[in-house]
């Protein structure tokens, strides 16, 4: 029985230190090398200036580093509504579109997205990201998204 319960903690003690060095080194997959091998989408750019009371989002990352990346946006809301984290839609513009919404919903909060190690083949490539506040306003933003060789 004690070889056992020997047995076990060091069983579970091996689990944690793994995970543990996982995820302090772990990166995560933003755009791979067959999505950004897709042709580019026609027609995406747009100018999306006027005067709205829906939220603003903003591109924090620095542009043209090496992969990975951190990738940072920054969500604001007004009026008192706040970010409906449940509207995100993230989308790489190539032909087909990338949802990449799956990959950056993990690190998205109502204050915006915090991906630190977002790993991407050199290049730039358009995103554009959608959301909406709790009183429904919506917003779409693109970023034109560069990494350096």
């Amino acid at each position: 029985m004690q070889n056992l319960r020997q047995i076990i903690s060091l069983a579970i003690g091996a689990v944690f230190s793994i995970a543990l060095s996982w995820s302090a080194s772990a990166s995560e997959v933003l755009i791979t090398e067959q999505e950004a091998k897709l042709p580019p989408a026609k027609g995406t750019k747009f100018d999306s200036r006027g005067i709205t009371r829906g939220p603003r989002i903003a591109l924090l990352t620095e542009l043209g580093v090496h992969s990975p990346i951190h990738l940072q946006l920054k969500f604001q809301a007004f009026g008192g509504a706040k970010i409906d984290l449940d509207t995100l839609h993230v989308t790489l513009l190539k032909t087909p579109e990338v949802d990449l919404t799956p990959r950056v919903k993990p690190f998205a909060q109502v204050d915006g997205i915090d991906m630190p190690e977002a790993e991407s083949p050199a290049g730039e490539y358009d995103l554009r990201v959608e959301l909406r506040d709790t009183d429904g306003r919506p917003v779409a933003k693109i970023f034109s998204l560069k990494v350096a060789p």
